[in-house]
């Protein structure tokens, strides 16, 4: 069993001028860690849900997941700015500071928030949502933990950021 960590974001928010839609994960896993990237752990539906959403190939690199992202308006972006964390466990995020995204909102078009989680959803209402006006729609996790969701129920859901 791994210590609690504090840890603060260990990269930058994915988006460009033109990004309309953003995606809110909670935190970065051990694996998006190492990988200093979204959704780095190989179990993570995310990039094959974008993938099948957009009917593309699923995108295997840093530089293909972000072209996706940015060509389709998408920004990716954490709730948390900083925390205390066991490992990759949700569920043990504690010490929160969340972060801002007013980085986001005044260099883009984003007008829409979906977060990827319950705990996202959660910390962007309680932290973000009186920064920012925009309600934020809750989507099932793509987290592997999330095992009640295959692909087909979770591409149900998240059609609607489309």
């Amino acid at each position: 069993m791994s210590e609690p960590q504090q840890i603060t974001h260990p990269f930058p928010p994915l988006f460009d001028s033109e990004s309309r839609t953003l995606i809110l994960g909670s935190f970065p896993s051990v694996k998006s860690r190492e990988a200093m990237f979204f959704y780095g752990h190989p179990q993570n539906r995310f990039w094959r849900l974008l993938a099948l959403l957009c009917e593309e190939a699923v995108p295997q690199t840093v530089a293909e997941k972000s072209s996706l992202v940015l060509r389709r308006h998408f920004a990716l972006w954490d709730s948390i700015h900083s925390c205390t964390i066991t490992g990759s466990s949700d569920s043990s995020v504690r010490d929160v500071v969340p972060n801002d995204l007013s980085v986001i909102l005044q260099n883009s078009r984003v007008d829409r928030v979906f977060c990827n989680g319950a705990l996202s959803h959660k910390l962007y209402t309680k932290y973000i949502l009186p920064q920012t006006g925009i309600k934020a729609v809750k989507l099932p996790s793509t987290s592997p933990a999330n095992a009640a969701f295959s692909l087909e129920r979770l591409a149900e859901a998240w059609k609607v950021i489309l």
